[in-house]
């Protein structure tokens, strides 16, 4: 492919494995974030927190912004972001969560610090 030919919208795949060692620490952190959200309605703010205290996954993911990761790259403009966040069991000794695995994908442009 040419250069006009080639697409200028690149999709980076990211998958992160957390340990939680402080669940409480990290819910009092969300909450704060949503209270700091000028943007959000008092009734937005109190489901959100609901949410965020009930479960630490959420809590993670309303910390988590995709716009971090690419804010400081040059010549790069965040285009589209979706992200989730789950509770897993996690065994790092298992051959099912060695990081250097292909994911199946079939674009040939992989890199990964491991």
């Amino acid at each position: 492919m040419t250069t006009e030919e080639t697409s200028r919208f690149v999709r980076l795949r990211v998958e992160l494995v957390v340990e939680v060692h402080d669940e409480d620490g990290l819910r009092r952190a969300a909450v704060e974030r949503i209270a700091g959200d000028p943007e959000t309605s008092d009734a937005e703010s109190a489901q959100a927190v609901s949410v965020v205290t009930e479960d630490t996954a959420e809590a993670l993911a309303s910390l988590v912004d995709p716009l971090d990761l690419v804010s400081g790259v040059p010549g790069v403009e965040l285009q589209q972001a979706s992200w989730s966040c789950e509770r897993i069991d996690h065994d790092p000794d298992s051959p099912e969560w060695d990081l250097d695995e292909d994911d199946g994908g079939d674009d040939g442009e992989e890199a990964g610090i491991g």
